[in-house]
């Protein structure tokens, strides 16, 4: 086995959990005490645009059931709204109301202090580096949970 690889792994899903709840400690911190990580990770697909129940199943890999009941939690606290599709009757496309885009500045602001607590170890231009060495072995894709 190799043990250096299996640290990594290890460390990387460490240093993901540090990050969501110190990003869940700094939305709370910045009033927003009713929404869950899993809220701002459909944050980030609605965020991006043009996105209904179904592009937030597919972004978060959860049932149409989950992120239907997931996206009525947001519409009915104050941070989505619903809006006719010009492309499809049937369908709603899904906007963050002026509440949901302050509550994603707040995580975007939490997630830069998470990492502003490395600075001192990783010392001068370790946080450019470790960026630098992540963009090179990480694939793109959604930023979902773990269900």
């Amino acid at each position: 086995m190799d043990t250096a690889a299996r640290d990594v792994a290890m460390l990387l899903l460490r240093a993901a959990t540090q990050i969501s709840e110190e990003i869940r400690r700094g939305v709370v911190r910045r009033g927003f005490s009713d929404v869950r990580p899993a809220h701002g990770f459909a944050f980030v697909r609605i965020s991006a645009g043009d996105a209904t129940v179904v592009d937030v199943d597919e972004h978060l890999g959860v049932t149409k059931q989950a992120a239907s009941q997931l996206v009525e939690q947001l519409v009915q606290r104050g941070y989505v709204q619903r809006n006719p599709d010009p492309r499809d009757g049937r369908s709603q496309l899904l906007t963050l109301t002026s509440r949901g885009l302050a509550c994603r500045l707040a995580a975007e602001e939490a997630a830069v202090e998470a990492i502003s607590t490395w600075v001192p170890t990783l010392r001068k231009g370790g946080v450019d580096a470790l960026r630098s060495t992540l963009m090179r072995v990480v694939r793109p894709g959604p930023i979902r949970p773990t269900w």
